[in-house]
């Protein structure tokens, strides 16, 4: 089976939508609401459907990666406290220094330790500060499920090239984050999961084009792509399109979107719209 054009499709996940209350299910009369909806995610992923079904016969191979969380997880608010033993509110930044001076601390005191060094252990890669997200795409939810038009979109895929769609879990472990689809942001080699997913990264560098969508730009679609490139063969840059009408960042990251999309480009990234990339 060839995979010379392929599909990687980043936590396209009904938590990441800015869905409208239309769309959004009730359970016991109570309507559900994403967790942790990226602007713009939902039109982002009406575009991605409607482009997939226009190019469904030259796409080779689809994958979709999600998001997969528990609700005890280091990067969640059941993990931490202030000092005085109230709640930290989602959307706090949380350093090692600060947990140190005692401004904020485990839930359980035993985990100090632990959470110490993980916090060590992310600050010196450089590439990210620990954030407490709203507890989103939790496993077994619906806001773990994936987009109703993408969904859609992609059971047609299937039927239409007689393929199955290769889903790709990822962040279930709950003592590292894990952004990129490729490894957590602090692997433990004694959680296979969270290493390098060498089987994953050996499909992608099978794509003699790479068209990759999904939110969110700022974090988990950014985090792949960095990776794929850092563990891909030199010259492997140009076969891979981001598409940017079909991604968008989490609120307040707009910069770090700008500066992903930048970086790529430079380095020999290509970036298109759904409007222009015609297989």
């Amino acid at each position: 089976m060839t995979l010379a054009t392929q599909l990687l499709l980043i936590d396209p996940q009904n938590d990441f939508c800015d869905l409208p209350a239309a769309l959004c299910p009730t359970l016991d009369g109570t309507a559900l609401q994403p967790s942790l909806p990226v602007p713009g995610a939902h039109a982002d992923m009406q575009r991605l459907a409607g482009w997939l079904r226009a190019q469904m016969q030259a796409v080779d191979h689809i994958t979709v990666t999600l998001d997969a969380h528990q609700v005890f997880d280091i990067a969640h608010p059941a993990f931490w406290q202030h000092a005085d033993g109230s709640a930290v509110a989602p959307f706090t930044a949380i350093t090692a220094a600060q947990v140190r001076a005692g401004a904020y601390a485990p839930r359980t005191p035993v985990h100090l330790a632990r959470a110490l060094a993980y916090l060590d252990a992310l600050e010196a890669r450089g590439r990210y500060t620990l954030m407490v997200w709203p507890v989103h795409c939790e496993i077994g939810t619906w806001g773990h499920g994936v987009h109703a038009e993408v969904q859609a979109a992609c059971r047609d895929w299937q039927v239409t090239r007689q393929r199955a769609v290769t889903h790709v879990f990822k962040g279930s472990h709950p003592w590292t984050e894990h952004y990129s689809a490729l490894a957590a942001e602090v692997p433990d080699p004694q959680v296979p999961d969270t290493c390098l997913n060498h089987a994953l990264l050996g499909t992608l560098l099978q794509a003699r084009r790479l068209v990759v969508a999904g939110e969110a730009s700022s974090h988990c679609v950014r985090a792949t792509v960095e990776h794929l490139l850092e563990a891909a063969p030199s010259g492997f840059a140009p076969r891979v399109v981001l598409l940017t009408d079909c991604m968008s960042p989490v609120h307040g990251f707009a910069a770090q979107h700008a500066d992903f999309l930048q970086r790529m480009q430079t380095a020999g990234v290509q970036l298109h719209t759904t409007a222009t990339l015609r297989l």
